[in-house]
C-alpha cells in the first residue's frame, strides 16, 4: 500500500506533543552519522571555508574525539560493524555488494535489538543499506530491533537526495519529487520539492517528542553530503542541495558551492536537533554522538584541494590510509560530559555497542570487539580500557588489509597474504607518506600474526587478492589520487 507523506507527519508535527524528561533512568541514546564527510570538513576540527557553527558549539558544549574510526571505508560495511560491534572482519556485511550479501540476517546479534531487550523504544531515520525488500529481507530494520524505520533501504537508492518514495517501515511513501528528461542534452532533471534530508530531520525530531516514560535509541542516519553520482543532474555536478545558501555569491565553481551548502545544511539540522532536546529538557539525559560513515568522497566534482576535507591525513573513501577511515566525532551529553574537552583515545564504531550497553545497564552479548569508552565520557581517562588492535579490510580494488597497533603504528597490506606490509608510525607521521617496515620488524611481525588470524571466514567475502600496486601509497593531503 502506498501513501502520501503528509499523512505521517499530520500527528506528528515538532512542538504539537509534549515530552518527559526521565533523568533518573538510563539515558537517551542518540547517534548522528553524516554521509562521506571528511575528518576535516567542520570548523571544530579544522576546516576554514565551510560554516558548521552548530556543530562547532556541539563541540565546545561537549568531547571532541580526535583518533576515532569508522567501521569501513565505504557505506555498508561502516554501518554493519555498527549495528554489529564486530570488527570489520568478523561483521557480516563485508563491503558494498548486492541482494543477500549486503544484509543482515536472521540471528545476527545487533544494538537495537539488544537496547529494546533492555526497555529503550528504537528509531531508524535516513540510510540503511543492510537490507531490503526482495532476497535481502532478513536485513530489513524491523527483524534487528528498531520498532520505526523511515528512510531509505537499499543505499542505492539512497544516491538521489529528491526521491520519488521512501520507506516507512516496509510500506512504500510517495513524494512529490518527479524525474523528468531534458530534451536539450538527452538527460534528466528532478522536479525537486521534497527534499530527503529535511524530511529525515523532521521525523528525527518527532521521535524525541513523543511522550513516554522509557529511554529511546535514534539512529539518525543522513546521507548529505553524499553525492548523487548516478545521475549528475542537480546543483553541483552531483551534489544535490535545495539552494546554495550563503554559498551563492561565492566566486568558486557550482559544484564547490554545492558541497559547502550540504554540509551547512546538516549542520544547521544538527543545531535544530539539539536545541529541541534543551527545550523539552532532554538534554541532561540524552547521550549524542555525531560523525560519519567513512572519508570524504571527491564524486560530485568539487576541488579537494579548496576544502581540504581529510586535514593533514592522506586518502579519501576507499583508502585504509587515515584519510579514509579516521572521521570527526563529537559526544554531547550536557552534565556529564565536561565541556570543550577533547580525547585523543583510539576507537571505532564498534566501541558504540558496549558504550551503549554499559549505560542501558545491559550485559554486552558475547563475540563483540567492542571496549565501552563510557569512563573516557565521564573524565575518567585512568580507567579506559583500550583496544590492542584496530582491524579494517576492503574488497573493491583487489583485496586489502590495515591494522592499527597501540593506537600508533599501521600496517596495510594488499596484492596478497604474504605481501610485504607496509608500515607507518602515525605519531611521527600522520600523513602516513613514509613505510618505516624496514626499521621496525617487530613491530611488524605482530601485525603480520594479527592480520593472519584477525578475520572469520565468510562466503560472501572471500578474500580476491591482486597484484595491483598499492594505491593507498599515492595519496597527498589534499586527498587526491
Amino acid at each position: 500500500m502506498v501513501r502520501s507523506l503528509w499523512l505521517i507527519f499530520l500527528t506528528g508535527l515538532p512542538g504539537i506533543i509534549p515530552s518527559i524528561a526521565h533523568a533518573d533512568g538510563p539515558p537517551n541514546l542518540v547517534w548522528i552519522m553524516a554521509d562521506d564527510l571528511g575528518y576535516a570538513e567542520l570548523g571544530c576540527y579544522g576546516q576554514k571555508e565551510i560554516q558548521t557553527p552548530y556543530l562547532d558549539q556541539m563541540a565546545r558544549e561537549g568531547m571532541r574525539f580526535t583518533q576515532f574510526y569508522a567501521g569501513a571505508t565505504v557505506c555498508a560495511p561502516s554501518r554493519s560493524v555498527l549495528m554489529t560491534g564486530q570488527h570489520h572482519g568478523r561483521t557480516r556485511v563485508r563491503g558494498n555488494s548486492q541482494g543477500r550479501a549486503q544484509a543482515l540476517r536472521d540471528g545476527d546479534i545487533t544494538l537495537p535489538a539488544t537496547l529494546k531487550s533492555a526497555g529503550y523504544r528504537t528509531f531508524l531515520v535516513g540510510k540503511w543499506g543492510l537490507g531490503d525488500i526482495g532476497e535481502a529481507e532478513t536485513g530489513l530494520p524491523r527483524r534487528h530491533g528498531f520498532d520505526l524505520f523511515f528512510g531509505y533501504l537499499n543505499q542505492q537508492h539512497a544516491h538521489n537526495h529528491f526521491p520519488d518514495y521512501l520507506w516507512l517501515n516496509e510500506e512504500k511513501v510517495t513524494l512529490r519529487n518527479e524525474v523528468v528528461p531534458v530534451t536539450n542534452h538527452g538527460g534528466y532533471a528532478t522536479k525537486a520539492v521534497e527534499y530527503a534530508d529535511d524530511l529525515f530531520t523532521q521525523k528525527a525530531l518527532e521521535t524525541i517528542e513523543q511522550e513516554d516514560n522509557r529511554p529511546f535509541f535514534l539512529y539518525w542516519s543522513m546521507v548529505t553530503p553524499h553525492a548523487n553520482n548516478e545521475r549528475k543532474r542537480t546543483l553541483g555536478n552531483g551534489a544535490e542541495v535545495p539552494d546554495l545558501g550563503i554559498y551563492k555569491d561565492k566566486d568558486w565553481p557550482e559544484a564547490d558551492k554545492a558541497h559547502a551548502a550540504m554540509v551547512s545544511r546538516m549542520d544547521a539540522d544538527v543545531g535544530a536537533f539539539l536545541q529541541r532536546l534543551k527545550d523539552l529538557g532532554l538534554d541532561k539525559n540524552t547521550l549524542v554522538i555525531f560523525t560519519s560513515d567513512n572519508g570524504p568522497h571527491n564524486e560530485s566534482g568539487h576541488d579537494l584541494s579548496r576544502f581540504q576535507p581529510a586535514g593533514k591525513f592522506s586518502g579519501i573513501k576507499r583508502s585504509l590510509k587515515d584519510g579514509g577511515i579516521r572521521v570527526p566525532m563529537i559526544a554531547w551529553w550536557p552534565g556529564t560530559i565536561s565541556p570543550g574537552t577533547a580525547s585523543h583515545l583510539p576507537a571505532y564504531f564498534g566501541d558504540y555497542f558496549a558504550t551503549a550497553c554499559e549505560l542501558a545497564g545491559v550485559d554486552l552479548p558475547e563475540g563483540r570487539d567492542s571496549i565501552s569508552f563510557v569512563p573516557t565520557l565521564r573524565g575518567e581517562a585512568g580507567k579506559q580500557k583500550q583496544h590492542e588492535f584496530l582491524y579494517w579490510e576492503f574488497h573493491e580494488r583487489g583485496f586489502q588489509q590495515a591494522a592499527l597497533y597501540q593506537g600508533r603504528w599501521k600496517g596495510i597490506r594488499s596484492g596478497g597474504p604474504t605481501n610485504p606490509i607496509q608500515l607507518f608510525d602515525q605519531f611521527n607521521d600522520p600523513s602516513e607518506q613514509t613505510d618505516v617496515a624496514a626499521e621496525h620488524p617487530e613491530i611488524v611481525s605482530r601485525i603480520d600474526s594479527y592480520l593472519q588470524s584477525a578475520r572469520t571466514d565468510s562466503e560472501d567475502w572471500i578474500p580476491k587478492w591482486t597484484t595491483t600496486p598499492n594505491r593507498n601509497s599515492s595519496r597527498n593531503r589534499s586527498g587526491k589520487e
